[in-house]
């Protein structure tokens, strides 16, 4: 191969990369009770800043893909909606990896605080309605891959 053509198939897979392809993302497995494990590729949101700007000004969001939350501590936690044009279900999980709360189907660029209402250390954020296509619902488990970042 050229050197020209090998340059051009290094920045192809470069853009595509960084284009977010699901390939290369972690995958958390979800376990409802009554269906089949689902597993979504999610993009770590590990640190203050990712955490604060989420899912915002995305319009596009595959179906088995998502955004997975990760603080320091479990307690209480609240989203909203603010600058995020598309719906989303906020699924809130314990340490124990055990989901407590889901705020589905949320309502775009709303800044109505959705709580968790019970303590929560992670959050895991997918397309509007997606637990209900999925069977996914309070009580249910959660796996994640043991390589995650370190929160920050």
């Amino acid at each position: 191969m050229s050197w020209k053509r090998w340059m051009i198939s290094l920045a192809v897979m470069c853009l595509w990369s960084a284009c977010g392809s699901s390939a290369l993302l972690p995958q958390v497995t979800l376990f409802p009770r009554q269906r089949d494990p689902v597993r979504v590729s999610v993009e770590i949101a590990n640190t203050e800043e990712k955490r604060e700007f989420g899912l915002m000004y995305r319009n596009d969001l595959p179906e088995m893909q998502g955004m997975l939350f990760l603080f320091p501590r479990e307690g209480p936690l609240s989203f909203w909606m603010k600058n995020t044009p598309r719906s989303l279900d906020i699924i809130y999980i314990n340490s124990a990896y055990t989901i407590v709360s889901i705020a589905r189907n949320t309502t775009p660029f709303s800044e109505e605080q959705l709580p968790s209402g019970k303590p929560s250390q992670f959050v895991l954020e997918v397309n509007g309605g997606f637990c209900e296509r999925h069977g996914i619902s309070e009580e249910d488990r959660i796996e994640f891959p043991k390589d995650l970042p370190p929160v920050r």
